[in-house]
């Protein structure tokens, strides 16, 4: 009778586990996709600094999750306004040169008063995770 009440505590709790184990996988998903989005963010200002030498930051946006509003999926967003005097083409030969120029996830654009965004869109390390739906 001992051994039955032990199978049966055991398949009761079996699915309580699992649950368990899956919320754990999807906040640790969440924390290291966060953690991206500061780190890509981090990197993007240290490569502007490095290669706009007359930089000035106006602001700086992150966002991790759903960006795009399709699809179930998480993206880490970083973008930058910054003002300089460099030439637009200019900058783009020095950025492009760390990341991969794309008109959805990565580019530069000049702003109405001559300021100029950098957009950089990634996919997340766990790019399933709750976050994205």
């Amino acid at each position: 009778m001992k051994r039955l009440k032990r199978i049966a505590l055991a398949v009761v709790s079996l699915p309580l586990v699992l649950a368990g184990l899956l919320i754990l996988y999807e906040a640790l998903g969440m924390g290291v996709n966060h953690l991206a989005t500061r780190r890509q963010t981090k990197q993007l200002i240290a490569n502007l600094k490095a290669e706009v030498p007359d930089i000035e930051l106006i602001d700086v946006y992150s966002e991790t999750g759903n960006t795009s509003g399709t699809g179930n999926h998480v993206d880490c967003l970083s973008s930058v306004t910054f003002s300089t005097k460099m030439q637009r083409t200019d900058l783009e030969n020095k950025l492009f040169q760390h990341y991969p120029y794309d008109e959805r996830g990565c580019f530069l654009s000049q702003t109405e008063d001559g300021a100029y965004l950098f957009y950089l869109n990634t996919s997340a390390p766990f790019a399933d995770n709750i976050e994205g739906h």
